[in-house]
């Protein structure tokens, strides 16, 4: 049981973070304002966020290993 609550939350945040790579590549988010709960939208604002933090750590990590390196 904890092995698939652990699977399920990595997917969410592999999820999350291919959102924000949507998001800084092609400008595209999902429309938020479209949801009517304002809780709900709150939840999916915070859920994206830690996409972006998944995202910029990812970046970091990468950037500082010699198997990555930056296209120009």
């Amino acid at each position: 049981m904890l092995g698939r609550l652990v699977h399920i939350g990595i997917d969410a945040i592999l999820i999350s973070a291919f959102l924000a790579g949507v998001k800084r590549s092609t400008g595209l988010t999902p429309a938020l304002s479209q949801v009517p709960n304002k809780d709900v939208r709150q939840f999916l604002r915070s859920y994206l966020e830690m996409g972006e933090y998944a995202f910029d750590f990812a970046v970091v990590i990468f950037g500082r290993t010699n198997s990555f390196e930056r296209g120009r």
